[in-house]
């Protein structure tokens, strides 16, 4: 329990301290070492609650065979050779692959077997609003009152220490600002992740499992879901009105459906309006050229953030549709390391990238991909007796058509270990679950 807190806070702050290391002068095989902590921190837990696990008898269910035949998957394909498959990843970027894809099986497999009581969930979930709270605010903060330009000092961490190559930002994210034309740049709330993204997925996870009973809870809303406006970052939106409509259904309540509507109409007005309001930056002689040139490669699309055809938009529906291609016509997989970051960052030919499920099966094959559709839809159903933890999981799932989502280790961790253990029966208490008539079978199950 305590590594998961660890992981729930420590995720959070993991870009943000590893990028302050990089530009302190902490770099290479050092950083690396450092940065590896969270998968030591994630394995060290796996190890501790199955070594005390051992010799009881453990019931596995559809939802858990699922989870092991996908790792399995893999696995497999971690270890056939590239040249038998077409993919020409390589050996780095396998290993990096095989961390991704089997990151969200870890996290699940250690909420399954740690079997959480009612306190223990609520004091994780109370962990994790902390934690969102604390991202919403430093995130406020720093969009108005850090400049852009300190943020490019810290570059070198996407740049020469994960070997990413960003072109339009001096090595930064494009995402980091939101482009309106005419050279007029905005901030978007990038706070501790450094990515929109991530902080806005962050966000919806915490203000979809949020008590609306507490007296603090609307403070708390106000200041997360302001972040997430700040965060420029429409998918989220439309995954927060996802969630709300799966709580409004699932509690057989109308609330949630009118929260869908103000997230809907707020969202729009926000969005649309951005430019008369946002934190305005600026771009560099040097980026404004890279600006141009890719406004020249790319005519006809719009820089207004609620157009069809706006610039991002264009380019998520081109990538999900090309990656559906390249599966069905490669159906049996290109093997680990051929898509998404990992072959942004190996320098390999990009089989499938954005959407979770095209990656996935662009590595693994369709039956890969399938299984982890298949064990995410039934991890689903068993969340559905646990109506705010059933709606962040859809969400999640949701977010997985146009995003990587079980690349941002906070959500591969924390989301999938806290329904691994929610899908199944809470325990009341530790002193009633060590009662020798309760068997491990029967509190697993």
């Amino acid at each position: 329990m305590w590594a998961l807190h660890v992981l729930v806070v420590g995720l959070a702050l993991h870009n943000l301290v590893m990028s302050q290391l990089w530009r302190a002068g902490v770099r290479g095989g050092a950083l690396s070492t450092i940065s590896a902590w969270k998968d030591v921190l994630l394995a060290a837990a796996l190890v501790v609650v199955y070594w005390g696990l051992r010799g009881r008898p453990v019931r596995l269910t559809v939802c858990d065979w699922l989870a092991l035949a996908f790792a399995a998957f893999v696995v497999v394909y971690g270890i056939l050779p590239q040249s038998a498959l077409g993919g020409g990843a390589t050996r780095s970027g396998v290993l990096y692959a095989a961390r991704h894809d089997l990151l969200p099986v870890e996290a699940y497999l250690l909420g399954r077997g740690l079997a959480l009581t009612v306190a223990e969930q609520r004091s994780l979930i109370r962990t994790l609003l902390w934690t969102a709270a604390g991202v919403a605010a430093f995130g406020l903060l720093d969009v108005y009152f850090v400049s852009l330009e300190f943020w490019r000092h810290a570059a070198g961490w996407y740049v020469h220490q994960l070997g990413l190559v960003y072109r339009g930002l001096s090595g930064l994210p494009e995402n980091f600002v939101y482009n309106a034309g005419n050279n007029v740049v905005f901030r978007r709330l990038t706070s501790t992740f450094l990515s929109p993204l991530a902080t806005a997925y962050l966000l919806v996870v915490a203000l979809l499992v949020m008590s609306l009973r507490r007296r603090t809870s609307v403070l708390l809303g106000l200041l997360l879901f302001a972040a997430l406006l700040w965060t420029h970052t429409r998918a989220a939106l439309a995954a927060l009105v996802v969630g709300l409509l799966v709580l409004a259904v699932l509690r057989r309540s109308f609330v949630p459906a009118v929260l869908a509507l103000a997230v809907v109409v707020s969202g729009f007005v926000f969005v649309k309006g951005y430019s008369h309001f946002g934190p305005r930056t600026h771009f560099t002689a040097s980026e404004l050229r890279i600006q141009e040139q890719h406004a020249q490669a790319n005519p006809g699309v719009s820089n207004d953030a609620t157009a069809a055809n706006e610039a991002s938009t264009s380019e998520h529906i081109r990538s999900l549709r090309d990656g559906l291609r390249t599966v069905f016509h490669h159906p049996y997989g290109f093997g680990l390391g051929n898509a998404g970051v990992t072959a942004a960052r190996t320098k390999v030919r990009l089989e499938a990238g954005e959407s979770s499920y095209t990656e996935l099966a662009a590595e693994t094959g369709i039956v890969g991909g399938l299984l982890f559709v298949a064990w995410s839809l039934v991890l689903l159903y068993r969340l559905l007796r646990s109506p705010p933890l059933a709606a962040a999981f859809a969400a999640t799932l949701f977010l997985g058509l146009q995003t990587d989502v079980i690349g941002i280790p906070w959500l591969a961790v924390v989301v999938w270990a806290i329904a691994g253990s929610a899908a199944y029966r809470l325990r009341p208490s530790r002193a009633r679950a060590a009662s020798p008539s309760v068997t491990t079978s029967s509190i697993l199950a």
